[in-house]
């Protein structure tokens, strides 16, 4: 049996309006003398303030960075910046650029961090995976964070579009783990069941709950907690599997395809939509459950051209081939994948 290794977070807070608790937070993980903060300029407009006034109240020094984009050369220009801060946590803050960052940047310097996202767009929040523009087509392992802080309040200011993404992201899993169940089969890989298990209740209660998200508005606490939920699962199964299969490799595809166009959740649902039909799982279902909290369900609304999708649909099966999906069972070709994206409905 090859050995296993799980990272997990130590400690986890969400509330609402209890920012000002975050100084208090961090202390209660290793009482930190010094922090580094990574976040975007509208972060800091935002959240600066109280932030700063938290960490004070604990007597916490920190030097704040900017995170511009998600490249690995802007990384590495923060990373040098943050090796002579010498501080003894790394916090990033904001959607998933600067998260992924911080998380990456902490990695390669063995300093712990911790995640405070302020959108629930996708599950990066509480995973050891980062996903940056590098040569690899797939997010890459980092570290997973010591702590994850959620305020509530902060997530439901962010643009309804960032949480129907969160939940695209979680629909994914349904796809994830079947992808996983059929690698343990085919290719006698690792199973965990608990980790399929846990990710799959995150989705299930994102389907469950769809149409009292389409009444009364999607809960961004219910969200929150399955994407963490989820982020946990890969830190127990020790990769992305229970998170991430063949609709991921569709999002990956369409990243090099069409960059910049459409939320990484967005794509994730609209690839689950196409996946689940090649999987013989109810597809209609993830469709309806899109809808309901707002998500996108076709190409055309999230901007992109129905020949991309294509093109995206036959790249995907190639670009992670140690990874068993339903692609390998199911060569796609121009003809196939078009058929599989307009039965859909996706273009």
């Amino acid at each position: 049996m090859q050995s296993h290794t799980m990272e997990l977070p130590r400690l986890i807070e969400i509330g609402e309006k209890n920012i000002e608790d975050f100084g208090k937070f961090l202390y209660s993980l290793n009482k930190p003398k010094k922090v580094s903060l990574i976040s975007g300029t509208n972060v800091q407009n935002v959240l600066k303030s109280k932030i700063e006034k938290s960490l004070k109240i604990k007597k916490i020094q920190h030097i704040w960075h900017t995170s511009i984009d998600n490249q690995i050369k802007s990384i590495d220009i923060i990373q040098k910046s943050v090796k002579k801060d010498n501080s003894d946590l790394i916090v990033g803050i904001g959607g998933g650029r600067s998260v992924d960052t911080a998380k990456l940047i902490s990695y390669n310097l063995s300093i712990p961090f911790v995640s405070l996202p302020t959108a629930a767009s996708h599950d990066g929040m509480a995973s050891p995976f980062v996903s940056v523009k590098s040569d690899k087509p797939h997010s890459i392992v980092a570290s997973a964070p010591l702590g994850v802080f959620v305020d509530i309040d902060v997530i439901k200011k962010a643009p309804s579009k960032l949480l129907a993404s969160g939940c695209g992201d979680l629909i994914a899993n349904i796809i994830a783990v079947k992808d996983w169940q059929l690698g343990h089969k085919k290719k006698k890989e690792y199973y965990g069941r608990y980790a399929a298990d846990l990710a799959m209740m995150s989705a299930k209660i994102v389907m469950e709950n769809s149409s009292e998200f389409s009444r009364k508005g999607t809960d961004p606490r219910v969200i929150v907690e399955g994407l963490i939920s989820a982020g946990v699962a890969s830190c127990i199964a020790g990769s992305s599997r229970p998170c991430s299969g063949a609709e991921h490799l569709f999002s990956h595809a369409l990243d090099k395809i069409a960059p910049g166009i459409g939320l990484h959740g967005e794509k994730c649902g609209i690839g689950s939509i196409m996946m689940a039909k090649l999987q013989g799982q109810d597809w209609k279902k993830i469709t309806k459950t899109l809808k309901d909290v707002g998500a996108p369900t076709t190409a055309k609304q999230i901007g992109i051209e129905p020949d991309k999708i294509i093109e995206a649909l036959i790249m995907a099966q190639g670009l992670r081939p140690q990874r068993y999906t339903i692609l390998k069972e199911k060569i796609m070709t121009k003809k196939t994948a078009l058929n599989l994206a307009k039965s859909t409905k996706v273009i």
